[in-house]
């Protein structure tokens, strides 16, 4: 089976990033990274904690750092945070790295999915359906725009989204 060196995986929180990474990289035989869990792995705390102690410009820097190194391997699909798209430094590492993926889902299917998270720290505060629908005001059109292929996963298993995204990227393949 063919396919880009590297898959990344954006999106909004709840899309279902990490287990569509994980299927992706079963069939691709590429190894599976989930950023926010490196990240946790590597400082031996939740992202949560991150956030509180260092506030979102320390999570991000971090995030970074780690994008930008775990991007530099090979035969990967990495399911990135859903704010790693807001730095146009990320931005370029993704579009100049691999293949980027957008997973969508409607407002309501991510109110739903994200119902009961009590990790996700800009979810904590507040009404959790304006938090998305503010979220993704701003970072929709950068996903779109950044997007090699757009794949929507509202009322869809992962494994049938997962095989749409193969069977995309093996017809790149083709032409």
């Amino acid at each position: 089976m063919n396919s880009p060196e590297n898959i990344y995986l954006i999106g909004p929180m709840g899309v279902g990033k990490s287990t569509i990474g994980r299927q992706l990289a079963s069939q691709f035989k590429k190894e599976f990274i989930d950023l926010d869990h490196e990240l946790e792995k590597r400082t031996g705390v939740s992202i949560s904690i991150i956030f509180e102690i260092e506030g979102e410009p320390g999570f991000r820097k971090r995030e970074s750092e780690l994008l930008d190194e775990l991007t530099q391997k090979n035969n990967i699909v990495l399911a990135t945070g859903g704010g790693a798209i807001l730095s146009e430094a990320n931005r370029k590492i993704l579009r100049t790295r691999g293949f980027v993926v957008y997973l969508r889902a409607s407002i309501d299917t991510l109110v739903e999915r994200t119902r009961n998270d009590r990790k996700r720290p800009l979810l904590q505060n507040g009404d959790k359906r304006q938090t998305i629908e503010d979220l993704l005001a701003v970072r929709g059109p950068i996903y779109t725009d950044e997007a090699d292929l757009i794949v929507d996963t509202d009322n869809r298993a992962p494994a049938t989204v997962a095989k749409e995204i193969i069977n995309k990227v093996e017809a790149l393949d083709t032409l």
